[in-house]
């Protein structure tokens, strides 16, 4: 090709013209693919009591982030997909699903997003996609929120700004403070290991529909750290990203789920998603419909199939 090219420019400057652009072409491959590994090797690197990150494939960069007391390995069919097309970054939060916590009862979601940020800087990511279940998707925001520079575009899974707006439109930070303490109280409370799995069992019915999905909620819950989750599900209860929403100026999805039979009713679902993201500027808000909480579970080809038009 490089042969063709030349013997079409029969003047010297047009023949050095195409010399250099090929140069150039060449140094600009070279250098993408020394910057793949490298990297590679500063994700490794990162050292975090908060989190840690898992990464595959090559392209544009993709940070997906679980919800409470989850593994990364929800995201795994939608991570191995995208790695043929995108380096995708999966999150694994301290104290959830089997992971060490050290923190005892002390804060959870904004130290979270300050390692996120701090993530997002040393492996020198540039505006990343970034895609977060439940309270996933609250970091994400709150990352978007206080670290601007640290997000090109956003993707919430059935997540709210604020969390405690499920219990009505007054709900504020402060009303729901002490609901958060005793939900807190209650998980810490509950030592013994058949209670807290019955517990997960119960919760796992209204979070999926699939099975298999259940089955791997139940375990994560029960194998994550109660002080971990307890904490966390407080912060979640008492963070208002709402404040934040006017600001924002990122592309933002959100993905709410809703079901006739045993989950959110659409009318009631949307009704919510569009009151509290209605600050918001852009938001494009996508209802799915026959999925509960997991929509990545329950609807895995929609979920998909949203997934690459957020990308795109």
């Amino acid at each position: 090709m490089f042969s063709r090219a030349l013997q079409a420019c029969r003047r010297p400057r047009a023949r050095f013209a195409v010399i250099i652009a090929v140069i150039v072409a060449c140094c600009v491959a070279n250098e993408q693919a020394r910057a793949e590994p490298v990297a590679a090797i500063q994700a490794a690197l990162f050292a975090s009591d908060r989190l840690s990150v898992e990464v595959i494939g090559s392209g544009p960069d993709v940070i997906l982030i679980p919800g409470l007391a989850s593994s990364r390995e929800v995201w795994r069919p939608l991570a191995t997909r995208l790695a043929a097309t995108h380096r995708v970054h999966l999150v694994q939060m301290a104290g959830f699903a089997g992971e060490p916590w050290s923190h005892g009862d002390g804060p959870f979601v904004e130290p979270a997003v300050a390692e996120l940020a701090r993530y997002v800087d040393e492996t020198g990511l540039e505006k990343p996609a970034v895609i977060g279940h439940s309270m996933g998707a609250l970091l994400g925001l709150r990352l978007a929120q206080i670290h601007p520079e640290a997000v090109g575009r956003l993707m919430s899974v059935d997540s709210l700004p604020f969390f405690s707006a499920l219990y009505g439109p007054t709900a504020t930070a402060e009303t729901a403070r002490p609901f958060a303490e005793q939900a807190r109280a209650a998980m810490v409370a509950t030592t013994d290991p058949a209670a807290r799995r019955a517990q997960g069992e119960a919760t796992a019915a209204g979070m999926a529909r699939d099975p298999a999905a259940r089955t791997q909620i139940v375990d994560w819950t029960t194998t994550s750290d109660v002080r971990a989750v307890a904490s966390a599900m407080a912060d979640v209860m008492t963070a208002d990203a709402r404040p934040g929403l006017a600001a924002m100026t990122i592309p933002v999805t959100a993905l709410y789920a809703t079901e006739a039979d045993g989950g959110p009713p659409p009318a009631m679902a949307q009704a919510i998603w569009e009151r509290e993201y209605a600050t918001l500027p852009g938001v494009t808000l996508i209802r799915v419909d026959g999925s509960r909480h997991f929509i990545m579970a329950d609807q895995p080809e929609r979920f998909g199939e949203l997934v690459d038009e957020f990308l795109k």
